[in-house]
């Protein structure tokens, strides 16, 4: 069966930058991960991107060549190009030129399903395509003044200017239903807070293995077993924010929400955009920050997670961190040490041991109570063994006696039960 992914030809500008094999290496994972196929890979070393063309006069004359010589017609830059640079090469080389910040939009675009997601990708690609008007919009000024002269020149830039008001009106407009969509969210966070549902947020690098976990999660602990997440050995396999309902033993129930991936050099329109996709883990009670233990560059990764989580406002929250794919390792697991974990999502003993630390982080406002309720207080008996994890019953001459684990500030709204 013929291959149906897209030949490309993929460059990058080192510049002295200490991680730029592995950015190159994310670039094609990138690149696969749109379903396109890199064929060749062309790199230079440099102080510094060529203003008008990114790579040098000679490398620029290589890369038409293989263009030539191959069926690839489209080029992937590792970084944001400028609109002038796009121009130049693809003048030199007659091939469509897509920068890593074009490309992370378009697998954004095609892997967004909800309505949110779906907004904040329109936005993202607005914001991008607001400064790149020039490109286009010079070519039409070009056919039209070698052909009509000044007055065919004005028009140009009368519809250059319509252009970008347009998209001007566009964007305000994808903000004023992101404002509305926000508002229906802050309705059910506030109550959530009135519920006293506590949440939990898995964070970390694309692909490191979050919804893996998640499925694994909800498998074991959830109301409904179907409710998996999608899960794919790809970069971005997921962006629409999953949100699972568990309980673990003694009724403690919280949300566990599965969030976008990071990846290094995000581009600032979707850390922007995405914010409010991830307002899970900005108000959650506790990260879980998912690493790839078996890849070499998890330091890196986790260097990528903090700065995301940085930028997009999330505050210093407490953190698991689970050093997921150990089992690719020859480390031995679970094996925890404080609040980290090395684990495998597809080892039992490793979700129990998640789940334990998830407990310790999560309940720790947790206090052991005894009361006695009247028989008149039946009802109370009944919310406290359907809410609380219930340790004892003690059926007395006048009353029920229960020992029960149960939030502090519970137990404080029943103190006028509490016995010794």
């Amino acid at each position: 069966m013929e291959s149906t992914e897209t030949p490309v030809i993929t460059i990058g500008l080192n510049v002295n930058h200490p991680n730029f094999n592995y950015s190159m290496t994310e670039l094609n994972e990138l690149v696969v991960a749109n379903h396109m196929e890199s064929i060749a890979t062309v790199v230079q070393k440099l102080d510094h991107p060529d203003a008008g063309t990114y790579f040098g006069k000679g490398k620029i004359e290589e890369l038409a060549d293989l263009i030539r010589s191959t069926e690839a017609d489209t080029i992937v830059a590792n970084d944001e190009l400028s609109p002038s640079q796009i121009r130049n090469i693809e003048a030199a080389t007659k091939a469509t030129v897509m920068d890593r910040t074009g490309l992370i939009l378009e697998i954004f675009a095609n892997r967004a399903h909800t309505k949110e997601a779906q907004l904040q990708v329109q936005l993202a690609k607005l914001r991008y395509q607001l400064p790149r008007l020039r490109t286009s919009s010079s070519q039409r000024l070009d056919q039209q003044s070698a052909g009509g002269g000044l007055a065919n020149r004005g028009a140009g830039e009368t519809q250059l200017e319509l252009n970008r008001r347009t998209i001007e009106h566009q964007i305000s407009h994808v903000r004023h239903e992101l404002k509305e969509l926000d508002r229906s969210y802050a309705t059910q966070s506030q109550r959530r807070k009135e519920n006293r549902v506590k949440t939990v947020a898995l964070v970390g690098y694309t692909n490191a293995g979050k919804s893996t976990i998640m499925n694994q999660l909800v498998q074991r602990f959830g109301a409904n077993e179907d409710k998996q997440v999608f899960v794919k050995d790809m970069l971005f396999a997921t962006l629409d924010t999953s949100v699972r309902k568990l309980e673990l033993p003694g009724h403690k129930q919280f949300l566990l929400s599965d969030t976008v991936g990071f990846v290094s050099e995000l581009p600032h329109q979707l850390v922007e955009a995405f914010k409010s996709t991830l307002k899970e883990a900005a108000t959650a009670d506790l990260l879980i920050q998912v690493v790839d233990y078996s890849d070499q560059n998890q330091e890196l990764m986790m260097q990528t997670t903090q700065q995301t989580l940085q930028e997009i406002g999330v505050p210093d929250l407490p953190m698991i961190t689970a050093f997921n794919k150990a089992d690719r390792t020859e480390s031995r697991f679970p094996d925890r040490a404080g609040e980290n974990l090395i684990m495998s999502a597809l080892d039992h003993a490793s979700i129990d041991e998640l789940a334990t630390m998830i407990t310790d982080q999560l309940f720790a406002d947790y206090v052991q109570k005894t009361y006695l309720f009247p028989f008149q207080a039946g009802d109370l008996v009944s919310r406290f063994n359907q809410e609380f994890d219930v340790q004892s019953t003690d059926y007395q001459a006048d009353g029920t006696k229960l020992t029960v684990s149960l939030p502090q500030e519970e137990a404080a709204r029943y103190q006028k039960y509490e016995i010794e």
